[in-house]
């Protein structure tokens, strides 16, 4: 977790070895917690200003959270900005915009992996890039879309569509809006425009937001889930897990630590999603209109959905309830751009191809990608065998059926997420296999043959439990 071009050691440096961290990972949380104070400050001297001033304010403050992280690595964010507004420029609103962008930014970012990465976590000035990237390229996207025929564009489209080019200072106030420049969450040009414009304020556009209480409420849920990540981090972590012990305990024991380890993974990141999370409602960014009771609701940019995550009984639940924003970005620019193909595993299949290739070169990553699909594919399957054959149902509505399903269903979610997190968060071959074989390659033996063998056996099964239909005959 270090990066090579750090500002020289001092008291950071000291306090993260004191507390057990590294001086990249604390100089990260401290900028997530810095978004409050400069939420506060631009609330009660910047909201309702000139829109310069306060691009150039969002400019000044994403920048210098850059240096103080990666020092003149941050520079490379900068080049890549310049760069694709110049792309903007030149190539205005065409498909040739759009591949210009698309193509630049990956590849810059990629090469980017292969000069920096290593086989840890590494925060290094890709992680904030790898962010900078879809939004540079959903911004030309959404430029190109602006520019075609109303009725040819979707309904999301429509709503994200820019008819004419930002300004350079608008542009660059939406790239490196402090909050959301680190780690996300992805947002695009016109809620940054409304936001700016103080259409999110109710009533006086020159008073902002009422939003500090449920930007509060969203900061102490954020200390909560990194407060948990430590302490069960402590005892399951990266290194029990490829330990000596873990493999030589009980089979069940192995598979349900797996499980709580890859639960607590998934907290680091959603407690980092939930800091920026609570400093953008702060500033004001997160307007999503009204409940039915005529609340503000501030969930624009909510990155995670807790309750459906806490609750989660299949895997599509985590993929609609985990990393929300970006799922969004790659369902309207990937997705659906793949409409061409007429084939929804082909679509599926694009997207998390580029999720992959997205996140590096580790094996891991594609394995894991890899996995997802195939229990995406199986989930629905199950979905549509069952559809078929609805009056099974009635042998899964008394109540003590329910609570064992919802048991069995919880505990395969947990383990098995587990086992999918393992390459991904592990990167290489020589550490995930290792802990595939200590709980004897389950994901493998359960997922896998699902295609042409469990499935078509499932399908066997439920039509041979249709209950026959008997015509009678009629006589006049």
């Amino acid at each position: 977790m270090e990066t090579s071009s750090s500002p020289p050691e001092g008291l950071i440096a000291s306090l993260s070895a004191s507390i057990g961290s590294t001086e990249a990972a604390l100089r990260l949380l401290i900028t997530l917690l810095a978004g409050y104070p400069l939420a506060l400050i631009h609330r009660n001297f910047i909201h309702g200003k000139p829109a310069n001033l306060q691009h150039l304010y969002f400019i000044i403050s994403g920048l210098s959270f850059g240096f103080f992280n990666y020092g003149l690595e941050s520079l490379h964010s900068a080049f890549t900005v310049v760069f694709s507004y110049l792309t903007l420029v030149i190539f205005r609103g065409t498909a040739t915009c759009v591949a210009i962008s698309f193509v630049f930014n990956m590849a810059y970012l990629l090469i980017g992996y292969v000069y920096s990465s290593t086989n840890d976590y590494d925060i290094n000035w890709t992680l904030p890039q790898c962010v900078l990237v879809l939004r540079l390229i959903g911004l030309s996207f959404d430029l190109y879309d602006g520019n075609q025929p109303e009725e040819s564009l979707g309904a999301q489209n429509k709503r994200v569509a820019l008819k004419t080019r930002p300004t350079f200072l608008e542009y660059g106030g939406h790239m490196f809006f402090p909050t959301c420049y680190m780690i996300g969450p992805q947002f695009n040009m016109r809620r940054y425009q409304s936001f700016v414009a103080g259409e999110f304020s109710e009533g006086d556009k020159s008073k902002p937001p009422n939003s500090i209480a449920a930007g509060t409420r969203r900061l102490f849920l954020g200390i909560g889930y990194v407060a948990l990540f430590h302490v069960v981090n402590i005892y399951v972590n990266d290194d029990y897990l490829l330990s000596d012990d873990y493999a030589s305990a009980p089979f069940w024991k192995r598979a349900l630590l797996l499980g709580v380890w890859g639960r607590i993974v998934l907290y680091k990141y959603i407690s980092c999603w939930l800091l920026t999370e609570g400093a953008c409602i702060m500033f004001g960014l997160t307007y999503n209109g009204k409940d039915a009771q005529g609340n503000a609701k501030w969930d624009g940019v909510s990155n995670v959905d807790l309750a459906k995550f806490e609750n989660s009984t299949e895997f599509n639940h985590y993929i609609q309830s985990f990393n929300t924003n970006t799922n969004n970005w790659v369902a309207q620019y990937i997705y659906k751009r793949m409409k061409f193909m007429n084939n929804r595993y082909v679509s599926q299949l694009s997207v998390l191809l580029f999720l992959a290739v997205w996140h590096g070169f580790h094996t891991g990553y594609y394995v894991s990608f890899f996995f997802e699909f195939i229990i995406m594919f199986m989930e629905r399957d199950i979905h549509s065998i069952f559809a078929k054959n609805p009056h099974l149902g009635k042998y899964f509505e008394p109540l003590p059926v329910r609570v064992l399903l919802y048991i069995l269903m919880r505990l395969y979610t947990l383990v098995f997420m587990g086992w999918c997190l393992a390459p991904f968060s592990l990167f290489s071959f020589d550490r995930y296999w290792p802990v595939f074989r200590a709980v004897h390659y389950m994901g493998i033996w359960f997922f896998v043959p699902w295609g042409f063998l469990y499935g078509p056996l499932l399908r066997m099964a439920v039509k041979a439990t249709r209950p026959k239909v008997v015509e009678h005959a009629h006589t006049e």
